[in-house]
């Protein structure tokens, strides 16, 4: 029998890089790039999603596409006011639900006038109530973890512009700590040093293709290659040359750096208990930024605890709002109104 309490309930994994919307006993509704553009002249809305990710670094200078969210954070309150508005009504296209009740992940820092801002938002964009949960504790619920036992599960969830390495028990988290870096930091990092070794000038979603197709935190296969298409800087115009996998590697080093020292940092604060369960138990990994080749390995060199990678890790947070979505009692101790 199906509940009615919650029957109009959809949660939203309101994330840097993607939007993923999903609603009670359907799923997953939306997996889209958070991204608008929008015509400056008129102010309308020109497109939102994969459409609107598309035009970035091809539109006129009249029409805008832009990321609102930055660092797990709203850059833009009116851009992410009238992308959820968007997402919220793709969502709902066909079912009599005209004000849901929503819950959206939010960043584990967020200060209180951030966790208002995106309550505001979506009150807006058309919910009629807003729950927030932890993205550690989401990520964790859809990476199977036994979060509400009272032993010490240790995440480390790595989204497009913000990283969280968090301990958790009893379904809440004891330590954590969160880096304003993440994917995109990996994107940026790419961008630079392609344009410092061979003075060629690439944008962000040529610089995630490549980090998805030759991109390895260590050990790159030695032969790996990949032809690059870019635009000179000196002559100004396009050029493909060829880059090695272990070139890659070498600019990821610097980025990927303050992710080692979270971890470490959380660990050396844990209490001992949880510690030994962490021991027993090891580390998961999850977020897009999981899915970057031997991160698994690349963790295990420093830290002597068994790293897991997620299933599929990039819908670990959409996954786990769905199953608080779908369990009454689940929802009634985690979501706080």
């Amino acid at each position: 029998m199906v509940s009615l309490r919650f029957s109009k309930d959809i949660g939203i994994d309101l994330g840097t890089t993607n939007t993923i919307i999903s609603i009670k006993n359907k799923g997953t509704i939306i997996n889209e790039p958070s991204v608008v553009a929008f015509n400056t002249l008129t102010e309308e809305l020109v497109s939102v999603g994969t459409k609107a990710a598309e035009m970035i670094g091809r539109t006129p200078p009249h029409i805008l596409a832009i990321n609102p969210i930055k660092e797990g954070i709203i850059d833009d309150f009116e851009t992410t006011k009238m992308m959820l508005r968007y997402f919220i009504t793709e969502a709902l296209k066909g079912l009599t639900i005209n004000k849901p009740k929503v819950i959206i992940s939010v960043p584990m820092g967020l200060t209180q006038v951030e966790k208002r801002a995106v309550i505001e938002a979506a009150k807006q964009a058309g919910a009629q109530k807003v729950s927030l949960i932890n993205e550690p504790v989401a990520a964790a619920i859809g990476a199977d973890l036994p979060v509400e036992e009272p032993r010490g599960n240790m995440l480390v969830n790595i989204g497009g512009g913000i990283s969280e390495v968090a301990i958790i028990s009893l379904g809440g988290i004891v330590i954590g700590k969160s880096l304003r870096s993440g994917g995109s930091t990996l994107n940026q990092a790419i961008m630079r040093g392609i344009r410092k070794l061979y003075n060629l000038d690439i944008g962000d979603r040529t610089a995630e293709i490549m980090k998805q197709e030759i991109g390895y935190a260590i050990a790159p296969p030695p032969q790996k290659k990949y032809l690059l298409k870019g635009k000179n800087l000196t002559t100004g115009l396009p050029t493909i040359i060829e880059i090695k996998a272990h070139e890659i590697t070498e600019l990821l080093l610097e980025p990927l750096h303050p992710l080692l020292e979270a971890i470490h940092s959380t660990l050396e604060r844990t209490p001992p208990e949880l510690a030994s369960d962490i021991l027993k138990m090891g580390i998961t990994l999850t977020g897009g930024g999981a899915l970057l080749k031997n991160i698994d390995q690349f963790i295990a060199t420093t830290c002597k605890i068994p790293i897991h990678l997620a299933e599929d890790p990039l819908n670990c947070v959409a996954r786990g709002i769905g199953k608080i979505l779908e369990d009454i009692q689940l929802y009634e101790k985690l979501i706080k109104n």
